[in-house]
């Protein structure tokens, strides 16, 4: 195809545009052998030839949005994960170091005990004022206490 763009009930005065979703879509008019599937003009940001070669970084497609009309770098908003939901997760962690625990004939240490309680309460719901997860205990596993049997 070549300028200006139509698909008979359309025009487009530009080669290239990004949509409105953000981050944004791309289209490159020329390249398309119909138009069948490109929004009406007023639902896209038409782009210079500068932009759309901005719009890469090597093979990589850049995180862009049209925001106040402008075509500007997109940065997702940061997703908050529950501190329940931290803390549920943590707890496969534990039932991990659990399990090698008993494979290994070893117990909690004092550390990881308390840990273990702090996480299974913000998980369960009685802890409502914590506002972060404990650290992890570098000491996990300390040596049991039970006699060795020997046959």
């Amino acid at each position: 195809m070549s300028a200006p763009y139509t698909d008979g009930t359309r025009t487009w005065s530009n080669r290239y545009y990004a949509d409105l979703n953000t981050p944004c879509g791309y289209y490159d008019l020329a390249e398309l052998s119909t138009l069948a599937n490109v929004p009406d003009p007023d639902k896209l940001f038409a782009l210079s030839d500068t932009q759309w070669a901005a719009r890469m970084s090597g093979n990589t497609v850049l995180s862009k949005a049209v925001i106040g009309g402008a075509w500007v770098d997109y940065t997702p908003p940061l997703v908050v994960v529950p501190l329940k939901t931290q803390a549920v997760t943590a707890q496969a962690w534990v039932q991990q170091q659990a399990n090698l625990a008993a494979a290994m004939g070893e117990v909690f240490t004092v550390d990881m005990k308390s840990y273990v309680l702090a996480i299974n309460a913000i998980a369960n719901g009685t802890d409502t004022t914590s506002t972060a997860l404990p650290a992890q205990p570098t000491d996990v596993l300390a040596a049991s206490n039970a006699a060795a049997v020997t046959t």
